[in-house]
């Protein structure tokens, strides 16, 4: 049993910054129709930021929360910075071309940056400090760190503030009217270029958080982290719905909990496996995902 709630523990930590990810996935999808393929490569690249964010203020050692913080929200900020630069340089001009245009575009973008990134650190690992081992707060047969804890309050607050952003703002309606019909919300006065760059300025800057927590949780990133990571997450926007906020932050946890159970009851080596292959099995069983998918597909 003990067992069970440490694998239960540890994926719900997993499942709350591949949450993050997805959703970048999802949205970006809502709003453009584009599967984002350069998103992991983001999240690497706020992976990075964070790095030297806590390198230069010097957590080596003890809970360091303002350190942690100011590396999220570096982290968070560049590869917002990052994903928005993408989209107007790359996407936004092929935005009236075929979607065949716009994928190609976004495999281009991603081996860029994976090749720039691998060049830039001369293809080293780097060892992120240790900057939440704080101590536990379950240290028996079930161990809870405060770091995880952390984590999870992080991830949690990031999903809220932008379940808010969505529902309750201007801006956010919207990016919703926008996700249902490009051309009405146009028609409605609506500036349909400002509104994508938001998206993927709100995407790329959830998936740097989540790369500075993935660098504190897993304490040793590269630059070719953002695929597998990345292809994880994109699962689970799939199996939410993509396009579905909602849907894709349970499925996020579901899929941290799928890696967790896997590794711990059957193998690591496995994880990959079962997890792509619940996604094969979903989608033959439901193809709009899990909790289905709310936006309304344009020719």
């Amino acid at each position: 049993m003990s067992e069970f709630v440490q694998y239960l523990v540890n994926g719900l930590t997993i499942g709350a910054f591949l949450a993050l990810i997805a959703l970048g996935y999802s949205m970006i999808y809502g709003v453009v129709r584009l599967i984002n393929f350069a998103h992991g490569d983001v999240f690497m690249i706020g992976a990075f930021a964070g790095f030297g964010t806590l390198t230069v203020l010097g957590s080596t050692g003890g809970m360091a929360l303002p350190a942690v913080l100011a590396a999220v929200v570096v982290g968070a900020l560049t590869t917002g910075l990052v994903g928005t630069g993408i989209a107007r340089a790359a996407y936004v001009p092929l935005l009236s071309s075929p979607r065949l245009a716009l994928l190609i575009a976004a495999i281009g973008v991603s081996l860029a940056l994976e090749e720039g990134v691998k060049v830039l650190t001369d293809a080293r690992f780097e060892s992120y400090p240790h900057a939440l081992d704080g101590g536990r707060i379950l240290s028996g047969a079930v161990q809870v760190t405060w770091g995880q804890l952390v984590l999870v309050v992080l991830s949690v607050a990031l999903m809220a503030a932008l379940w808010l952003f969505v529902t309750r703002t201007v801006t956010g309606t919207a990016m919703r009217a926008l996700a249902m019909d490009r051309d009405a919300a146009r028609l409605q006065g609506i500036d349909v270029e400002r509104l994508i760059l938001a998206t993927f300025f709100i995407g790329s800057l959830l998936a740097g958080a989540a790369g500075v927590m993935y660098g504190l949780y897993y304490v040793q990133i590269s630059f070719g982290m953002g695929f597998l990571i990345g292809l994880r997450a994109f699962t689970a926007a799939v199996l939410g719905g993509i396009g579905n906020l909602p849907g894709t932050m349970a499925a996020g946890v579901c899929i941290g909990l799928v890696q967790s159970f896997s590794a711990g009851y059957v193998s690591s080596r496995w994880t990959d496996v079962v997890i792509f292959g619940l996604l094969i099995a979903v989608l033959a069983l439901r193809p709009t995902g899990l909790f289905g998918e709310r936006v309304v597909e344009r020719a």
